[in-house]
């Protein structure tokens, strides 16, 4: 007996083909602690532990407003997400969406380049966790063995089953949360009962006196926007989980809800802390503002418990993208958008070939960190904040499209509305635009643009190609069709 299944559905017809409720093959495995660990979760990673430090050496303390400002549009976009899930949860998500709301070309685009970030992301989370591990081994062990060892585990948890996907990434996360609040309740300490090294210069007054709480001026501000963007990347993934979840109606909107205090305390609250415990003119790029933070306290173990962090917080990633990719990739092929094989299923219920080609291809991120490692996460950063922030355009896009149809009467209104739409999802749409403009301004960013475009290209017109050939096969199986009724 075989341990494979093929899904049947033949995807010629994409919104009815992914209809509410239809049994897409997948286990409903994630419960309700698991998604909202993964909600908690998905939007604190390295961009936070690492790349905060870039981003408070360029705008100094007005990246808390930044952060703030930007926290509000993830909530927008996350609220016209759950606005589409509860009108149809499916595993295709924004992908689905843009394909009925939009038409398939669209979804071909959005669902490609949706994989291709976490591809993208991928590839350079392994190769940075194989790094992490090199401050307790010295360089005694290859960092490419890490790197396969990694990228082993977390593909075989990913095709065991869903709940373990789940579960692991409970525990991941849980890690990330546990040290942020620590952080805070350590800064806390120091601010009121005065102990550790960095007691006689931490103040709350930190957040404006060292040249106002606008250093850089306005225009520094504006250009951490990409970094502080790429920080909340992958918190639309819960729109991914909607076809595996115990019960959707009322665990994702239970997720979805909780992007407020999420930002306030994890990345709001971490920053108000830290920089009235040190001044921000001591961060400096490329070091992690935890890491300074714990040195500035006199805390020996700081560095350890930071690179522990976000060792975990690199293996998330990768197990987010390979839980994301091959249901992508499957969500495509059902849809005739790549090839059959990707509907393959495990016994358990997991994309078989998808995780299996999408694993395969993140194994390059140890070629990629040998040949250019200083410049590898710049690169990565900038391409996949365009290809993240294309999936939220679609969402914006798609909710609009749907909110318009559905107050005329034409479809079923959600039961989970987004507050403010469609005036929300527009405000949403023209800080993502504003965001496009200012890496076009960056000189770092704009450079690193330049190895998107072809990979666009390619997508955009592979896109063109595969659908003007389905076009051509399906009007000549309606005059074969009508050929032979005629006879």
């Amino acid at each position: 007996m075989t341990s494979l299944q093929v899904d049947k559905h033949d995807g010629n017809e994409a919104a009815a083909g992914s209809a509410a409720g239809e049994d897409e093959g997948y286990q409903r495995g994630l419960g309700a602690r698991q998604i909202q660990m993964i909600a908690i979760g998905g939007a604190i990673g390295t961009g936070l532990f690492l790349g905060a430090g870039k981003a408070i050496s360029k705008a100094g303390p007005s990246l808390i407003l930044a952060y703030a400002i930007a926290g509000l549009v993830i909530f927008f976009i996350m609220r016209a997400l759950g606005e589409l899930l509860m009108y149809r949860p499916v595993s295709g998500s924004f992908s689905d969406y843009a394909r009925e709301f939009l038409g398939p070309f669209w979804g071909f685009v959005t669902g490609w380049t949706y994989w291709l970030f976490w591809v993208v992301t991928g590839i350079t989370e392994v190769t940075a966790a194989a790094q992490y591990m090199s401050f307790w081994t010295h360089d005694s062990f290859p960092q490419w063995a890490y790197a396969l060892i990694f990228t082993v585990i977390l593909y075989g948890a990913n095709l065991i089953s869903v709940k373990l996907f789940g579960e692991l990434e409970f525990w991941f996360s849980m890690v990330k949360v546990t040290a942020i609040v620590g952080m805070i309740l350590i800064c806390a300490g120091i601010l009121t009962i005065g102990f550790s090294d960095a007691a006689d210069t931490a103040t709350v007054a930190n957040l404006w006196n060292d040249q106002g709480f606008f250093p850089k001026g306005i225009g520094g501000t504006l250009m951490t926007l990409q970094i502080v963007m790429f920080a909340f990347l992958a918190v639309e993934l819960v729109g991914v989980t909607a076809g595996e979840s115990k019960d959707p109606e009322t665990t994702l909107p239970k997720a979805i809800n909780t992007v407020p205090w999420r930002i306030a305390v994890f990345y709001i609250g971490a920053l108000i802390m830290i920089l009235s415990v040190v001044p921000w003119s001591e961060f400096q790029p490329g070091v992690s503002p935890f890491v300074a933070a714990f040195e500035k306290m006199g805390l020996g173990v700081g560095a350890a418990i930071v690179n522990f962090v976000v060792l975990t917080a690199a293996l998330s990633s990768c197990n987010s993208g390979m839980y994301s990719t091959g249901r992508m990739l499957r969500d495509l092929a059902r849809n005739g958008q790549g090839p059959k094989l990707f509907t393959r299923l495990t016994r358990s219920g997991t994309p078989l070939v998808g995780t299996t080609v999408s694993a395969a291809l993140m194994l390059v991120g140890v070629w990629i960190n040998y040949k250019a490692p200083g410049k590898a996460f710049d690169y990565v950063v900038s391409f996949a904040t365009i290809s993240g922030m294309w999936a939220w355009i679609m969402i914006l896009v798609c909710q609009i499209r749907y909110r318009a149809k559905a107050d005329r009467g034409e479809l079923p209104q959600s039961t989970f509305k987004a507050p403010g739409a469609p005036w929300t999802s527009w405000f949403a749409l023209l800080f993502i635009g504003m965001v496009i403009v200012m890496m076009g301004v960056d000189k770092d960013a704009r450079v690193a643009l330049w190895p998107g475009a072809p990979l666009w290209a390619l997508i955009l017109g592979v896109g063109y190609l595969v659908l003007m050939k389905r076009s051509d096969k399906n009007k000549k199986d309606r005059v074969e069709t009508a050929s032979a009724a005629s006879h």
